[in-house]
């Protein structure tokens, strides 16, 4: 699939679940444009679309704990990705290792 056949959202951004490659541990979920998918793809290294600051940024570059891309893929509808990663450090900027550690009821 390229690039050009994801169905990216009006305001040009894709939601990317972000997975521990060799355990299936979901570790994030972000935001990609057209821009840091293929940066994302070219460098083997996460990149994303900060909604806030309204910039890419790549995922570890300033805590070091970069994540190592295995595999991109899209899913049936092509409106979401799922990357598969090594993440050595902690995934969360809060650090803990996975951004979902808030348990609900």
């Amino acid at each position: 699939m390229n690039i050009d056949e994801l169905k990216f959202d009006d305001r040009g951004l894709i939601p990317a679940v972000v997975q521990q490659h060799d355990t299936g541990e979901v570790l994030m979920v972000a935001w990609m444009n057209a821009e840091s998918l293929r940066l994302t793809l070219e460098t083997d290294t996460t990149w994303f679309w900060s909604r806030s600051r309204q910039e890419l940024w790549n995922k570890g570059a300033t805590s070091g704990n970069m994540q190592q891309v295995k595999s991109v893929m899209a899913d049936c509808d092509a409106d979401t990705l799922l990357v598969r990663v090594d993440s050595p450090g902690p995934a969360c900027h809060t650090g803990n290792r996975t951004c979902f550690f808030n348990e609900i009821g």
